[in-house]
């Protein structure tokens, strides 16, 4: 008996070939079918794979005995597609403590609080890495408008972390309602790739929620370096920078006085291109005749200022106010100060471009006197013997000026006192808090001693009986 060829259906797979002609002596199993196939089955009994059995092969071979399909037919072995679960994804809102209401302007403010808090330089909690992680997906999906129109929609059980957000891995299509396919729900490859960003890749950072796209031009960053009195009292900062600016001439559109652009005659302005591949299965791929704008410029209409690309270099001069306190390697950013997008193929009316921010990352010069942990400024003082026995007051550098400072009696060599308040300003607290100023003693002793020195030393080891120092003016026998 010849086996019945099985089609794959509805698969993303190539098609099955047909099973070979098998002897009649060779017995053939009769797998029961899955549960999810039966169900299928009797939502589409003319699709069904069936073969039918001769009686005399029944009564011989009892595994030929056909199963108890709705059909009446036996069931043979059926191929059905496994869609591997992911993990859904922590949601966004709770790891950034924000209502769903939340703006973006909000979301923006919490991630930069919320990394600063967790980032693994600044906390050392074990766990600090891996909220820090969430914090930075967290951010990374409700950011991007369209990605959390997604998430906002489906929840994270429907939600594809890739940024699809298309199919639930029990096998149902949240967009067609349930079933094998495409089709079913009127949900194309096409509405696949228009999730990605209007059917392709735009230029500078495009992105398109709902009707209205948004380009978002690249940082700037630089480096200045400072004083240890500028760091702890503050100051200001020319940096000269050369961002991409806004064309003059074409006001970014790229194009001479007059001229359109048009849509794309080889992807009829979608962006992506369908392929047909045998089976019946569909491919979609970014257009490569526009780049996935959907638009193209006619020959010679280019703006002659910017060639076309909307945007030209520009020097210009950025006054940065540095805050007191700041530390050497930290990072200072100026908003709406980096380059202008660069859209491909120009933007669309009404779009929101933004530029990118002045990255500032500051180095601190080393001080002579002073060093610094954090917020607090270390100081080390010398102190002559006589004072470090006998006590007394000195007078110490502070970052605001001289003060007078009590030595106890008894002072020694690595001794400390704290003054509160005369370290750095605190950038993360409360405004007008400060660090401590810490003071480190060191004892300074003679190196040489003329003869009423060490006489005077001597009669002071005698008088504390102190008989292991060395005697030479034998004070005692005098």
């Amino acid at each position: 008996m010849n086996a019945v060829p099985h089609r794959l259906l509805s698969s993303s797979r190539p098609a099955i070939p047909q099973i070979a002609s098998l002897p009649r002596t060779t017995p053939i199993r009769s797998l029961a079918p899955s549960r999810s196939y039966s169900s299928w089955a009797r939502r589409n009994p003319s699709a069904t794979c069936r073969q039918s059995i001769p009686q005399k092969c029944q009564s011989k071979c009892p595994r030929l005995q056909p199963s108890h399909s709705p059909s009446g037919f036996c069931v043979g072995r059926q191929f059905h597609t496994t869609v591997p679960r992911q993990a859904a994804p922590k949601d966004p809102y709770s790891v950034l403590g924000l209502s769903k209401s939340a703006s973006a302007s909000e979301i923006k403010k919490a991630y930069y609080a919320m990394a600063k808090k967790y980032h693994p330089d600044a906390n050392k909690d074990p766990k600090a890495k891996e909220q820090f992680v969430d914090i930075q997906q967290a951010y990374d999906l409700l950011s991007d408008p369209q990605k959390r129109e997604q998430y906002d929609q489906f929840g994270a059980s429907g939600f594809d972390p890739s940024g699809a957000g298309g199919f639930n891995p029990d096998g149902a299509n949240p967009f067609s309602g349930g079933g094998f396919g495409f089709g079913s729900g009127g949900f194309t490859v096409e509405d696949i790739f228009s999730m990605f960003g209007g059917g392709g890749p735009g230029g500078g950072g495009r992105r398109r929620g709902g009707q209205v796209e948004e380009a978002f031009g690249d940082n700037i960053e630089v480096q200045t370096t400072i004083s240890f009195m500028e760091a702890a009292n503050g100051t200001t900062k020319t940096i000269n920078i050369s961002p991409l600016v806004t064309c003059h001439t074409c006001s970014g559109s790229g194009l001479k006085a007059g001229a359109q652009r048009t849509a794309c005659g080889k992807c009829q302005g979608t962006g992506t291109r369908i392929h047909f591949h045998q089976g019946g299965f569909q491919m979609a791929s970014t257009c490569g005749t526009c780049g996935g704008s959907g638009i193209v410029t006619p020959k010679g209409s280019d703006c002659g200022t910017c060639s076309g690309a909307g945007v030209l270099r520009d020097r210009k001069s950025v006054r940065v106010d540095i805050p007191p306190g700041v530390d050497d390697g930290m990072r200072l950013k100026v908003d709406s100060e980096g380059d202008a997008p660069i859209i491909q193929g120009g933007s669309s009316p009404g779009a929101k471009l933004h530029r990118g921010d002045l990255l500032v990352h500051i180095r601190v010069q080393a001080h002579p006197s002073f060093s610094r942990a954090g917020a607090d400024v270390l100081y080390t003082a010398t102190i002559p013997m006589t004072t470090a026995v006998l006590g007394g007051k000195i007078k110490i550098p502070t970052l605001k000026g001289d003060v007078e400072l009590n030595i106890p009696a008894g002072t020694t060599t690595g001794d400390r006192i704290t003054i509160a308040g005369k370290g750095m300003s605190k950038l993360t607290s409360r405004k007008g808090a400060y660090g401590d100023l810490k003071v480190e003693f060191r004892v300074s002793l003679p190196k040489s001693l003329t003869a009423s020195q060490r006489t005077l030393l001597e009669m002071l080891a005698d008088d504390i009986g102190d008989h292991q120092a060395k005697r030479i003016m034998n004070v005692s026998e005098m």
